[in-house]
C-alpha cells in the first residue's frame, strides 16, 4: 500500500500528525507492506527570515495579531504536541524557510533515508532549536543519520532536487491540497490534518481490504456423505 504525505517541517500539526499516523501504523497488521513517501509542501515559500526574530513574533506578523497572541497560539500547540509525546520548545525555535530542507529530504530519499531525515529535521526544529536556514546545520543533520555530508552539500549547492520539491508542490495544487499534513492512500483516499490515530487505522484497514479482497466462499448446492478431520459420515 502506498501512502503519500504532504507536509512542511515547520508545520507543528505535521509533526503531531506524523506521530498519530505512526501509532496507527504500528498496530496495523500489514504495516510492513506500507510504503510511505514524504511530499514537499512549503507553508510560506517566500518567507525571508529576520535574524533574532522569535517564532512568536513571526507567527503574530503572519496572522496580523499582537505578539502575545502569537505566543498564546504556540502555547496551545505545545499542549497538543505533548499529548503525543512531543516536547515542543517554541522559545528556542528559529523561524525558517524550508526550501533547502525539502531538497535535503529528497536527497535522503535517494539514499533510502527519507523517513529518517524527515524525523530528524522535525526534531531539530521543534525540540532542539536548530537553525534550518543554515546550510551547515542541514549538513550536520544529514551526517547525524549517516548520509554523506559532502554529497549533500554538492546536491544542495547545485539545486539537484529543487525540481522535485517544485513538482511535489505542483502536484499538491493539482489534487487540491490547501493545508498540511495531507495524507493520500493509494491515490484514492485522502485524510487532511492531524486526525486521531483511530481515523488513520480505519483508513488503513479500508484501503487494505479493498486492495486485497477476501476470496468469496462458494455457494453450497449439494451436501452429502464425506470425510473430515473427525472421521467420515
Amino acid at each position: 500500500m502506498k501512502v503519500e504525505i504532504w507536509s512542511d517541517v515547520v508545520c507543528p500539526f505535521c509533526y503531531v500528525g506524523k506521530r498519530k499516523f505512526e501509532h496507527a501504523l504500528g498496530e496495523f497488521a500489514h504495516r510492513d507492506d506500507v510504503q510511505i513517501e514524504w511530499k514537499s509542501f512549503q507553508l510560506t515559500p517566500d518567507y525571508v527570515p529576520t535574524p533574532g526574530e522569535s517564532i512568536h513574533l513571526s507567527l503574530a506578523k503572519k496572522k496580523g495579531v499582537p505578539e502575545a497572541e502569537g505566543r498564546r497560539m504556540n502555547d496551545y500547540m505545545t499542549q497538543v504536541a505533548r499529548e503525543v509525546g512531543l516536547n515542543y520548545d517554541f522559545d528556542k525555535v528559529i523561524p525558517a524557510n524550508t526550501f533547502l530542507a525539502h531538497q535535503l529530504i529528497h536527497f535522503a530519499a535517494h539514499q533510502g533515508q527519507q523517513g529518517t531525515m524527515k524525523e530528524r529535521l522535525f526534531a531539530a526544529y521543534y525540540l532542539e532549536g536548530r537553525d534550518l536556514n543554515e546550510l551547515d546545520t542541514l549538513l550536520n543533520l544529514a551526517a547525524e543519520i549517516g548520509l554523506d555530508a559532502d554529497a549533500a552539500r554538492q546536491a544542495l549547492a547545485a539545486g539537484t532536487y529543487a525540481g522535485e520539491v517544485r513538482r511535489d508542490e505542483y502536484e499538491a495544487q493539482q489534487i487540491g491540497v490547501r493545508g498540511v499534513p495531507f495524507f493520500v492512500f493509494e491515490d484514492k483516499y485522502a485524510v487532511s490534518g492531524a486526525q486521531p490515530s483511530e481515523v488513520f487505522a480505519e483508513v488503513l484497514g479500508k484501503v487494505w481490504e479493498e486492495n486485497h479482497p477476501a476470496k468469496p466462499q462458494p455457494t453450497l448446492l449439494a451436501d452429502g456423505p464425506a470425510c473430515g478431520p473427525e472421521g467420515c459420515d
